[in-house]
C-alpha cells in the first residue's frame, strides 16, 4: 500500500492543469480552465479545471476528481499505474509498500502474469480484427445486423477465421503455453497421441478454441481485453461460445461492454442488462450505449455488486418467453440482497418473438426506451414471483404466495424497502401487517393501542399536557413528575440533556469514518471485509457503496477531495456525523489501519448469518426458509447456483 502521506506530497507537486492539458484543449476563463468534457460529448465546454483546489469538475455530466482520478478515468489506468506516472512526471520516487519480501514477489509474479496474459489477449484481439477486414462473409453478416463500421470499430469487433490453427499466424510460437493459459488454444497433448482424428481435427494435437465465428474482446474496466466470445456466422451449436475461466476472466464478475457504457450510464442515469453481445452492441448502434450483458451465465450478486457502484438504476430486459423468466427470477434473487430506497431495479419483459436486438431494428429506439419506461419495479416482480400458480381468491392460494414470499422478501437488507414489502405483502394475503410481521420474524411492529384495542397513531409531545414550574421556600424551582404526586426537579437539572453529549461512536461509524477520511485504506480490505460494509444499512451502507464509487472513477484521495465529492453529489450532511474529527468523539486515532481493522473484526463479529431468516433466527427456522427457497427454484426451473 503507497503511503496517504507520499499522495498527499504528490498531488502538492503537479500541477492538475498541465495533466488535464495533456489530453484536453483548455481555455484560461478567470481564476480556472474549461474546455470540452472528455467523459461525455458536449458543444458548449461545461468542464472545469481549477488550480487552487487541483480538482476539476464537469458540470454536464458530474464527474469531478483531482489529477490521480482524471488519469484513471480517462486513460483506464489503475490507481498504482496512475501514481507512478505522476510520479515520473515530477521526479518522486513512489516508496515500497510495507508487505514481506514474499507477499511483494507473489504479487509482482501474479501482476506479471496478468499482464502476460492480457498482452497475449490484446494480440489475438488484433488479429482478429485484422481478419474481419480480409472477411467479406464475417463484413456482410454484421451489415446485415445492422452495425456500422464505426460501432465495429469501438467494440473491437473481430472474425476468427475457418481451419483449425489460424492463430498460428498471429503468434511467433504456436505452442507458447500461455495461448492455452489465455484460452485461445486447446491442448489435446496430454491425451492419446494415437486418438483419431475427428472433423478433420488432427489427434493429440493444440488447435483454435474460436473458429468461423465474430468475436467480441470482453474487457474489464480498466479496458483491458481478457476474454472473448464468439457467435456463429450460420446455424450452429453452441450459437455464442465464451472463453472458459482463467487467472484474469471469471464470467461470475464480468460484464460484457461495461467499460464501452461507462460514459453512457452516467448520461442516462441506468444501466441496461441484456442477455446476448449482439443485444449491447446493436442498441449502442441506435444509441442506446448504457447497455451490458452478462456472459454465458445467470445474473450474479457480483454482477449487480459491480453496476451499483456506477449507477443507483438497474434495468434487466429479458424475453419473454419461459427461458427468459427463469433468467428474470436468478437476477431478482441476486438484487435483493443489495437493493434499498436509494436504489431501483427494474424488470423489462419483451414480447416472445423480439430480444432487444431484433426490437430496436424493427421498432426503433424510441419504442424501446418506452418500454423501459413501462419496466415492472422490483417489488411487483417479488410479488409476481411469489403469486406464481397461486389462486389469490382463496385462503389456500393466499398462504402459499406468502410461503413462496418469505424466503424472497428474507434476502432484503434491512431498511424502508423491506418494511414496505411487508406491507405489500400483506395486503396481497390479506394478513395485518403486525401478525405477518410476528410470524416471518417473531415481532410484532411496534405500534402504540388506543382503549378499543385498535392501533392508533404515537401521541405527539405536544399533544401530552404540559406541566407548569411551580416555586418553593424550601425547594425552590420544582414541577410534579410523571406520578400522582410531584417529584422535585430544578430547572439546571431539566435543561441538562440525559446521557452523553455526543453518541459514542459505533464501529460502523468508525469504520465509514476512516475509510472516507483515509480513501486509502480500502484497498487494504479482504473481499469479504468489503462485502461486508457494502451491504451495512441506511447512512453507513450509502456512504460506502458512494466511496466505492468514487474510488473506480477516481481512486483514492486526500480527505479534502471526498469532502467535495461528497458535497457535489448531495451527501456532506450524511457523512457530517460521521466526519466529526476524532477528537471530538473521544477517539485517539494514532493508527488508522489499525483501527479500521478493530471496527471491521467487531461488525465482523456481529454480523447476521448469510442465511435467510437473519442472524436471531433458529436453526429449524433457517432450514426450512432454505428448503422454501429451494423449492421456489425448482418451480421455476432453476437449478442451485
Amino acid at each position: 500500500m503507497i503511503p496517504p502521506g507520499f499522495i498527499h506530497d504528490l498531488l502538492a507537486r503537479v500541477d492538475i492543469v498541465d495533466v488535464v492539458g495533456r489530453h484536453v484543449e483548455l481555455k484560461k476563463a478567470g481564476i480556472n480552465h474549461k474546455g470540452l468534457c472528455p467523459f461525455h460529448g458536449e458543444k458548449s465546454p461545461s468542464f472545469t479545471v481549477s488550480p487552487s483546489r487541483q480538482t476539476y469538475h464537469c458540470f454536464g455530466c458530474g464527474v469531478h476528481g483531482n489529477a490521480i482520478g482524471f488519469l484513471m478515468e480517462h486513460t483506464g489506468a489503475g490507481f498504482i499505474e496512475a501514481v507512478e506516472d505522476l510520479a515520473q512526471q515530477v521526479g518522486m520516487q513512489v516508496p515500497q509498500d510495507e508487505r514481506s519480501p514474499e507477499q511483494r514477489e507473489r504479487a509482482q509474479a501474479e501482476k506479471a502474469r496478468h499482464l502476460s496474459l492480457t498482452d497475449v489477449l490484446a494480440r489475438a484481439a488484433d488479429h482478429y480484427r485484422a481478419q474481419l477486414k480480409k472477411s467479406p462473409r464475417a463484413i456482410d453478416y454484421l451489415k446485415g445486423r445492422g452495425l456500422t463500421g464505426q460501432i465495429a470499430a469501438r467494440f473491437a469487433l473481430g472474425y476468427a477465421p475457418e481451419g483449425w490453427r489460424s492463430l498460428a499466424s498471429g503468434f511467433p510460437s504456436y505452442d507458447d503455453p500461455q495461448l492455452v493459459d489465455a484460452g485461445l488454444v486447446i491442448d489435446k497433448s496430454a491425451e492419446d497421441e494415437a486418438e483419431p482424428a475427428q472433423d478433420g481435427r488432427p489427434g493429440g494435437r493444440r488447435y483454435d478454441r474460436f473458429r468461423d465465428r465474430v468475436m467480441f474482446p470482453i474487457r474489464n474496466v480498466q479496458g483491458e481485453v481478457i476474454g472473448f466470445g464468439g457467435r456463429v456466422l450460420d446455424k450452429g451449436e453452441p450459437k455464442y461460445l465464451n472463453s472458459p475461466e482463467t487467472p484474469v476472466f471469471h464470467k461470475g464478475r464480468e460484464l460484457y461492454g461495461l467499460f464501452e457504457a461507462r460514459t453512457a450510464l452516467r448520461q442516462r442515469g441506468y444501466a441496461l442488462v441484456v442477455e446476448g453481445y449482439m443485444d449491447v452492441v446493436a442498441l449502442a448502434q441506435h444509441g442506446l450505449g448504457n447497455a451490458v450483458a452478462t456472459l454465458g451465465t445467470a445474473c450474479t450478486p457480483d454482477h449487480v455488486h459491480k453496476l451499483f457502484r456506477f449507477t443507483e438504476n438497474i434495468v434487466f430486459s429479458f424475453d419473454g418467453d419461459a427461458a427468459g423468466r427463469r433468467a428474470a427470477v436468478r437476477a431478482l434473487e441476486a438484487s435483493l440482497p443489495h437493493v434499498s430506497e436509494s436504489r431501483s431495479v427494474k424488470f423489462l419483459f419483451l414480447p416472445t418473438e423480439h430480444d432487444p436486438d431484433s426490437y430496436v431494428r424493427e421498432l426503433g429506439a424510441e419504442a424501446f426506451e418506452r418500454c423501459v419506461e413501462d419496466a415492472v419495479p422490483l417489488s411487483r416482480q417479488l410479488i409476481a414471483v411469489a403469486g406464481d400458480g397461486c389462486d389469490l381468491s382463496t385462503p389456500e392460494g393466499r398462504a402459499r404466495m406468502l410461503k413462496q414470499a418469505q424466503p424472497l422478501w428474507n434476502l432484503l437488507p434491512d431498511g424502508l424497502l423491506r418494511r414496505q414489502l411487508l406491507g405489500e405483502l400483506a395486503r396481497h394475503g390479506q394478513l395485518p401487517e403486525s401478525e405477518l410481521q410476528g410470524l416471518w420474524t417473531g415481532a410484532s411492529a411496534a405500534a402504540p393501542a388506543t382503549r378499543d384495542g385498535d392501533v392508533g397513531p404515537p401521541v405527539s409531545q405536544e399533544a401530552r399536557p404540559r406541566k407548569e414550574w411551580r416555586t418553593d421556600r424550601k425547594r425552590g424551582d420544582w414541577k410534579p413528575g410523571d406520578g400522582k404526586f410531584g417529584k422535585w426537579r430544578g430547572r439546571e437539572a431539566e435543561s441538562r440533556p440525559a446521557g452523553p453529549r455526543i453518541a459514542p461512536a459505533t464501529a460502523a461509524d468508525n469504520a465509514v469514518r476512516l475509510l472516507l477520511q483515509h480513501s486509502e485504506l480500502w484497498d487494504s480490505l479482504a473481499e469479504e471485509d468489503k462485502g461486508l460494509l457494502h451491504d451495512l444499512g441506511g447512512t453507513h451502507g450509502e456512504l460506502i457503496r458512494w466511496l466505492e464509487r468514487h474510488l473506480t472513477h477516481h481512486g483514492a484521495c486526500p480527505w479534502a477531495v471526498v469532502q467535495a465529492g461528497l458535497a457535489s453529489d448531495g451527501l456532506a450532511d450524511a457523512a457530517q456525523r460521521l466526519s466529526r474529527p476524532h477528537q471530538e468523539l473521544g477517539i485517539q486515532e494514532t493508527d488508522p489501519q489499525g483501527d479500521l481493522s478493530r471496527a471491521v473484526t467487531e461488525l465482523r463479529s456481529r454480523a447476521p448469518e448469510a442465511l435467510p431468516g437473519g442472524a436471531t433466527a433458529s436453526d429449524d427456522e433457517r432450514r426450512r426458509a432454505l428448503e422454501a427457497l429451494a423449492r421456489l427454484r425448482e418451480r421455476h426451473g432453476i437449478g442451485p447456483s
